[in-house]
């Protein structure tokens, strides 16, 4: 599933035929080649929703525990419990044995999911201890059965989440990359680090090219693109067949809006004024709170919030006043005071006037 860029004037321009935009995983057509990445805690349902409305393509939910789904936890079952509505959304899960992550596999395949991608690609201690996430990679046989048994099991596409290998001294993102492609994986995401560098350091893009250029699936770049000009240079780099998004999108959501605009067209998109980020924001609220409720929900956004207002002068002051905030309606006219009074002075985002009610020593 190689993209045709033929017409192509530099790697922005690989978007640019709107017949190469698509990408068809089984019976899943995905609407683009940007997609969201899962991440634990932060890509739930309400975060997927201002995702998609601000330019992501595919997304993907967060990682799942395959033994904690197979358990009936309620917390998995709600966080797979919109799949049929979000079609075509890839669930991810996580795991080592092979029957519990493929019965988890079939669970998820009932409630709608569209995709199952393989978590072999977490860094944290905790997932690894028990044999998952990125400790997978250095078992290459169960890796293998693991994929295998989900592939046969399973009627809709498999797909998988890795890194560079454990360590440098045990890359093996290539040897992985094919099992997964002999296994029946219809599709390989590669984060262009090792377990061992966790997020720190530079992801290595021309590591996911010897990827690419070993197996036929689609191969999707991951790691450190967190502008349009690092999405083009990381295709340009990697050769991938599209590009994943994670943390670079933490509060700033319409960065895929962005860089869909200068894949098509090799030009810079200003953000959103304050005006359009405060309604992107109280989206987010709302969304939040009817999935949570608004007691879980309002504790859950704040984090997102503190995204949101990071450099935002008198950002530091106002979450401190919404973490005082108990009810809904509070929140919302805080929300409103301190975008409101920011867009009043008409400037540049990042170049924003402290309110007049904060301390001159208040900058966040």
């Amino acid at each position: 599933m190689n993209i045709d860029s033929k017409n192509s004037k530099g790697p922005w321009r690989i978007f640019g035929n709107h017949s190469l935009q698509t990408m068809k995983i089984g019976p899943a057509v995905l609407s683009h080649r940007v997609f969201l990445a899962p991440m634990a805690g932060i890509t739930d349902y309400p975060f997927r929703c201002i995702a998609r409305s601000c330019g992501a393509g595919p997304v993907v939910s967060e990682m799942i525990a395959s033994q904690a789904l197979i358990r009936n936890s309620a917390r998995s079952v709600r966080m797979v419990s919109t799949a049929e509505k979000e079609f075509p959304l890839a669930v991810q899960i996580s795991g080592s044995d092979p029957f519990v992550m493929t019965e988890a596999a079939l669970i998820n395949e009932s409630l709608g999911a569209a995709i199952i991608d393989i978590n072999m690609g977490c860094p944290q201690r905790k997932i690894v201890k028990t044999g998952a996430g990125a400790n997978l990679m250095r078992d290459e046989v169960l890796a293998g059965r693991v994929i295998e048994s989900i592939v046969k099991a399973v009627d809709i596409p498999v797909t998988v989440k890795i890194r560079l290998g454990w360590d440098h001294k045990s890359i093996n993102a290539v040897r992985i990359a094919k099992i997964a492609q002999d296994s029946g994986a219809s599709l390989v995401t590669v984060h262009g680090r090792t377990r061992s560098q966790m997020f720190s350091g530079k992801a290595d893009w021309s590591a996911i090219r010897k990827v690419k250029e070993a197996v036929s699936i689609p191969v999707i770049a991951n790691g450190d693109i967190k502008s349009p000009k690092d999405a083009g240079l990381c295709l340009e780099v990697s050769k991938a067949d599209g590009i994943m998004i994670g943390r670079g999108a933490l509060g700033r959501p319409w960065l895929f809006d962005q860089i869909l605009h200068f894949l098509e067209t090799g030009k810079d998109k200003r953000p959103p004024g304050l005006e359009e980020q405060y309604a992107i924001i109280t989206r987010h609220l709302e969304h939040i709170v009817d999935f949570y409720g608004p007691p879980l929900g309002l504790r859950l956004f704040r984090k997102h919030l503190a995204w949101h207002t990071k450099g935002l002068h008198g950002s530091s002051l106002f979450r401190k006043s919404l973490n005082n905030a108990k009810l809904l309606n509070e929140v919302r006219d805080l929300l409103e005071c301190f975008y409101g009074a920011l867009a009043a002075k008409q400037v540049t985002p990042g170049r924003l006037p402290l309110l007049r009610a904060m301390p001159d020593s208040d900058r966040a």
